[in-house]
């Protein structure tokens, strides 16, 4: 969508004029009409460090990124998260004094790199940026106070260019900040540099049988949780809901009746005539393409019967995804895979609004002929005097096409340069919902000639009857009524053989659910967070499914509750109480001989173990044993068991050395300096998590 429009030659600019107001109507006009249930447009749709993002202009902001057909439900959240960036980065610049000029923006919005290249009638035919006249447009929009366009402008350009610069200098000054002090160096390089030798006797967890120990109680899950709160803390509430699904997809009777319907069609469909006009009649899920496609592209199941079909003969019935289809042979020639053309647009009508009368539009576009067949005439010349196709001043008018375009261009042109011959030149006549106009076109080249073959679809989707549909939903209903807790809810889902699916941590503002349609996912995130445990839901209606869903958890704000946390916590309870059972057991004496015969084990030696990498080989990542291995008060000496990550050990540290290192000083600061650069870049996250945000959007969305 252009945004900036101006008017050369004559001198008078239109300011942003029709199209900035019609994109700013286009903008507000889903908010206005779909109202704010109950809110006014300044009500705040949420606070971020006390700063308000006020529901009206959010919802500017929704419209103009969905106005592209893109999903309104994925926008939201990115939307949000933008603008809580963008209050953060606002609010932390303006602690540390940074700014962004005038000039600076100038310079980026008049500068090689400036997004305003994407407005054609900024750019000339040779693709350079003309920024003189982008000044000029802005001065103009500056003199004419017109605020709704100035603002439009802001937000699309003016804005986003602040934005980025404030971020590359925020990152900047972060990074700058790094800071490597010789003692960090030194300690570096010594740590780099140390190995240890050790010998130890290690007895795995997976040697003790789950069922051995004692089942891991609620209070134990709590008192771990107590233990290390950091790990398992919510910033908000979520909840937890269980599932059962009951299908409306089309039942077998439905797909025999699709195709019987399609048999009886089959005859009619051989003998008709005017197949686009039978399809037309009939109807069709695969519109008619009044086109060719080269033989070697096309790709629908049994393609390699279809295309070898006699001119008027048909296949199938046959299945296509949710079809049923018959494949109509209209007719094959052999023609060019691609072609290179030039032509000179002249329009009667865009967009169905009157452009240029019929009669003067012919007589100039005659008038373009005689002159394109000049001696020595300048073809770019009439193209940018001429011409109506603005996408084509910057290729001389020249364009190339491959014959799969075929259906995606005016029937006429497709026509002209595909059925004709190299060195063509013509006029012809277009009209479609686009525009009407008449085209000067000459063809320069075509190239691998292939065969091709226009082919005509008889397809009638399998679709479940009001039987089928009826069918799930009393299923449902019967079985949402009988359920008044979850354990009746799994009994009575067992007997009808149902799946039981769950969906978890699911937040007050989630948009987005694995395995739930876009469009159904508010619907059942409002119902959630409405109701309470062992809530059981009406049938919801979600694609082919009716499901029946039971609310199950509500997890609060703050530490998680026992059931949330059991499936990440119950594994360490569980190691706990094998290491204690493992040393009670397993590990009598002193000497890691005797603790290796007390446990049936052997005394094992690591060779090399590396501070600056805590792994032990052929076992993994134990960062107690291998810091125990440096300890120099216990060279020679046997330690006491350690409960590790994978198991229990005990180990007696042989020697520590230290071995020549290949980093200098230098190397190993840049290192360093490295580290703490990248980590500048997860300032906003950080930021982000110390940040107050108040979301109110489960209010509207």
């Amino acid at each position: 969508m252009s945004v900036i429009q101006t008017i050369r030659d004559k001198g008078a600019w239109v300011i942003f004029g029709i199209i900035a107001v019609a994109m700013i109507a286009f903008i507000l006009q889903d908010g206005v009409g779909r109202g704010y249930g109950g809110l006014s447009a300044n009500s705040a749709i949420g606070k971020v460090n006390g700063t308000t993002i006020e529901l009206g202009e959010f919802d500017k902001k929704i419209n103009m990124y969905t106005s592209n057909g893109q999903d309104r439900n994925n926008i939201i959240p990115q939307v949000w998260n933008m603008e809580v960036d963008r209050i953060i980065l606002d609010q932390e610049s303006e602690k540390l004094g940074l700014t962004v000029t005038g000039k600076e923006i100038s310079d980026v919005l008049f500068g090689q790199n400036s997004p305003l290249r994407r407005e054609q009638q900024f750019v000339d035919e040779n693709g350079n940026f003309k920024a003189d006249e982008a000044r000029q447009a802005f001065a103009q929009l500056k003199k004419s106070k017109n605020q709704e366009n100035i603002q439009g402008v802001i937000q699309a350009y003016i804005e986003p260019i602040k934005q980025q610069a404030l971020k590359s200098k925020f990152d900047a000054l972060l990074q700058k900040s790094a800071y490597a002090p010789t003692w960090l160096i030194e300690k570096q390089k010594a740590d780099n540099n140390i190995i240890s030798n050790i010998e130890f006797v290690y007895v795995p967890y997976s040697s003790i049988s789950d069922s051995t120990v004692n089942q891991v109680s609620d209070n134990e899950i709590a008192a771990y949780i107590k233990k290390y709160p950091s790990g398992f803390e919510q910033k908000e509430e979520t909840r937890n809901f269980s599932y059962v699904t009951f299908s409306t997809a089309p039942s077998s009777t439905d797909t025999l009746n699709t195709y019987n319907q399609v048999i009886a069609l089959k005859s009619d469909f051989i003998n008709a005539p005017n197949s686009e006009a039978f399809l037309a009649r009939m109807g069709s899920e695969i519109p008619y393409l009044d086109g060719y496609m080269p033989k070697k592209d096309l790709r629908m199941p049994n393609a390699d019967s279809i295309k070898n079909l006699p001119d008027g003969a048909v296949f199938g019935p046959y299945l296509d995804g949710g079809n049923y289809v018959i494949a109509k042979m209209i007719g094959k020639r052999t023609l060019p895979d691609s072609v290179k053309v030039r032509h000179i647009l002249v329009k009667t009508e865009d967009r169905r609004n009157p452009v240029l009368d019929d009669s003067i539009a012919k007589k100039r576009i005659d008038s373009v002929e005689m002159l394109a067949k000049l001696p020595g005439a300048d073809f770019n010349a009439l193209v940018q005097k001429y011409s109506d196709d603005g996408g084509s001043k910057g290729t001389k008018g020249e364009y190339d096409f491959a014959l799969q375009q075929f259906s995606g261009i005016s029937k006429e042109f497709a026509e002209t340069i595909f059925y004709g011959k190299a060195g063509d030149k013509k006029v012809v006549k277009v009209e479609n919902d686009a525009y009407s106009g008449y085209h000067y076109i000459e063809v320069i080249s075509q190239k691998n000639f292939t065969e091709a073959v226009k082919i005509a679809y008889l397809a009638k989707p399998i679709i479940a009857s009001n039987e089928t549909v009826n069918i799930a939903s009393t299923s449902a209903l019967q079985f949402a009524a009988n359920i008044k807790d979850k354990k009746q809810f799994d009994d009575e889902a067992n007997k009808l053989n149902k799946p039981i699916l769950v969906a978890i941590d699911v937040k007050q503002n989630d948009f987005t659910l694995p395995n739930f349609q876009q469009e159904s996912v508010r619907t059942i995130v409002r119902w959630l967070f409405d109701n309470k445990i062992n809530k059981v839901s009406e049938p919801i209606e979600i694609g082919d499914n009716y499901i029946v869903a039971i609310i199950t958890d509500i997890n609060k704000k703050g530490l998680m509750s026992v059931a949330a946390a059991r499936p990440q916590v119950e594994p360490f309870v569980r190691n706990e109480k094998k290491a204690k059972k493992i040393i009670e057991t397993k590990f009598k004496g002193t000497t890691l001989e005797d603790y290796a015969k007390s446990a049936e084990s052997q005394v094992q030696h690591a060779d090399s173990i590396s501070f600056a990498n805590p792994a032990i080989p052929n076992i993994g990542y134990e960062q107690k044993i291998v810091g125990a291995s440096f300890n120099k008060d216990m060279i020679g000496k046997v330690t006491t068991p350690i409960a590790g990550n994978t198991g229990v050990f005990a180990i007696k540290p042989l020697n520590i050395n230290a071995v020549p290192t290949t980093q200098d000083d230098e190397m190993i600061k840049q290192n360093i300096l490295n580290q703490l650069r990248s980590a500048a870049y997860r300032a906003s996250i950080a930021l982000r998590n110390a940040a107050t945000i108040k979301d109110y959007r489960y209010k509207v969305y």
